[in-house]
């Protein structure tokens, strides 16, 4: 067995960093857990019309509806297998804005069948989007996400491009200062750039064998659905 993100990225893993390689290497079959905490210098919204997006996602923590700068953040990577028994990934990112914190959850599992990682959103997984990823030249990660769908109950619509966002995600190790930085940037083909963020952040890993998976950090609702 190996990470769900070697596995999805096959020879092209060992090109990234080695800081990158170990990051992404959590799982069940290393038995660590990430914790990253560092601050995100912006978090940034588009124009006035996706706010209202912006404030509904946010009630099933999917985006941040509010903007900032000189954030806390903390992202939270967590293994477990889910109750349809796909090894999982948590991208738990918690931004500590003024007067309260908001959260932005996706869990992630390997789709072969897709050709891609499956990244369910929110609280409820809701959404899935399907992600690739590669490694960039100087080592750092790059995700795009292709199609995204929408499930509930009998529903499952893919979600139109008029409404949808296409996410771009830049993941790389800074030698010099020994933290990780990123970049996320979602836009709409047809409205423009919607919502991102950028920052650093400190990595530390927990032996999740003995920690296990801390409360709060697994969806309240899982999709069977890829």
């Amino acid at each position: 067995m190996t990470s769900i993100f070697r596995a999805h990225m096959g020879a092209d893993f060992d090109r990234l960093h080695p800081r990158i390689q170990r990051r992404f290497s959590v799982g069940l079959d290393s038995g660590e857990a990430c914790v990253g905490r560092g601050t995100m210098d912006r978090i940034w919204h588009g124009g006035r019309r996706v706010k209202p997006f912006l404030r509904l996602g946010g009630v099933r923590n999917i985006l941040v509806p509010r903007e900032g700068s000189d954030v806390p953040f903390t992202i939270e990577n967590f293994p477990y297998l889910d109750s349809f028994g796909r090894e999982t990934v948590t991208f738990v990112r918690t931004f500590q804005l003024p007067g309260r914190a908001h959260r932005f959850d996706a869990t992630m599992v390997h789709a072969p069948e897709r050709g891609a990682i499956l990244d369910y959103l929110g609280t409820h997984q809701h959404l899935a989007s399907d992600l690739r990823m590669s490694a960039e030249p100087d080592g750092s990660l790059l995700i795009r996400s292709g199609e995204h769908r929408f499930r509930e109950g009998p529903v499952d619509v893919r979600v139109p491009g008029l409404i949808g966002g296409d996410a771009e995600v830049r993941e790389s190790y800074d030698e010099a200062s020994g933290r990780f930085r990123i970049r996320v940037r979602v836009v709409n083909r047809h409205f423009g750039p919607l919502f991102g963020y950028e920052g650093s952040f400190t990595a530390e890993y927990v032996d999740v064998r003995r920690s296990g998976v801390r409360p709060g950090l697994r969806p309240v609702r899982e999709e069977a659905r890829a």
